[in-house]
């Protein structure tokens, strides 16, 4: 493909407006040729100076807008499923941001259809697996240099939750990012889950369970605990220690700027998954949009989606129950073998 590959961007919020904004600044070999949203007004906004883009308020009128090859779907989880369908029914293919869809019935729906048609089109927006860090532990432990890995640590911290965020919420929808790397980086399914809850901290709004400890099992053995911890008010911190039978990395401890000054030191903390990730966001859109244009699909697929959504469903359980609750998985289609 020569052309530049015309991209549908569904959603015009924080993560939506971002991307328009990469695909038209950053990733070589794309533009954005639609973007839809309910707010005409935020979805103006997101395109300005941007020449060539048509604004829609529905899904159908973006995908069959002139130009579109492609989609980007950054709108809310509930509405992806039926974005996703829409967009097979024209052979579009699609990078959908997690989670795929939130309920694991609706993103088996998907699998199940993609699977009919019998070629991907799905790549799922798990950026970590773009993040050059995350690349490197992943690199280090399949080389098995350290033998087998054991357990995974994670941290996943952020400065404050939104409004309507949920003790669900910590699970299905921040911890999911430690979900599928723990899947990719140990290359196993998991199959329990079991979550408990500290005393909230004062600095959790009024009935959120917040912090909360996540433990993963493994398909071969391994254990993945995640330290999740939405309202710690001091920044956004994602860390990651694989340790295994002769040795363990760690990954998190990036330092950016140090002012010193009169007897103190400081380090700036990222505040949002925005600025830590921004490297990985780009390489993440660049690699869809190159595979794309060369009639390919790689990164996490729907299965990858359905998986999460899942292993998410199982561990918001875990937290209402107070047990240990296994994982359980469809059979997996040879199309994702």
């Amino acid at each position: 493909m020569s052309e530049l590959l015309g991209v549908a961007v569904l959603g015009a919020g924080h993560m939506g407006a971002d991307h328009v904004r990469r695909i038209d600044r950053v990733v070589n070999g794309a533009r954005v040729a639609a973007v839809a949203d309910p707010d005409t007004g935020r979805a103006q906004d997101a395109v300005t100076g941007i020449d060539g883009v048509s604004v829609h308020t529905e899904v159908a009128a973006a995908l069959d807008a002139p130009g579109v090859q492609a989609v980007l779907i950054a709108s809310p989880g509930p509405a992806h499923e039926e974005a996703v369908l829409a967009a097979f029914d024209r052979g579009l293919p699609v990078l959908c941001e997690k989670p795929m869809v939130p309920e694991s019935a609706g993103a088996l729906r998907v699998v199940e259809a993609e699977a009919r048609l019998g070629r991907r089109l799905v790549q799922v927006g798990f950026m970590r697996r773009y993040d050059a860090e995350y690349q490197r532990l992943k690199s280090l432990l399949d080389s098995r240099r350290l033998g087998r890995p054991l357990m995974l640590h994670c941290t996943h911290r952020n400065v404050s939750s939104p409004p309507g965020f949920t003790s669900a919420m910590l699970v299905n929808s921040s911890v999911s990012h430690e979900i599928d790397v723990a899947r990719w980086l140990l290359d196993q399914e998991l199959t329990a889950v079991t979550v408990l809850r500290p005393r909230p901290s004062a600095g959790a709004p009024e009935g959120l369970l917040d912090p909360q400890f996540v433990v993963f099992e493994t398909a071969e053995g391994a254990l993945v605990d995640v330290e999740v911890f939405v309202n710690s008010g001091f920044g956004y911190q994602v860390r990651c220690e694989a340790v295994c039978e002769s040795g363990s990395a760690r990954i998190g401890d990036e330092h950016t700027m140090v002012v010193t000054t009169a007897g103190d030191a400081r380090e700036e903390v990222a505040q949002d998954y925005l600025v830590r990730f921004a490297d990985a966001y780009d390489r993440e859109v660049q690699a869809w949009v190159d595979a794309t244009r060369q009639g390919k699909v790689t990164g996490p697929g729907a299965w990858d989606g359905y998986a999460a959504s899942a292993v998410a469903e199982a561990g918001v359980r875990a937290l209402e129950s107070g047990g240990r609750v296994t994982v359980e998985l469809a059979p997996r289609p040879d199309l994702y073998a």
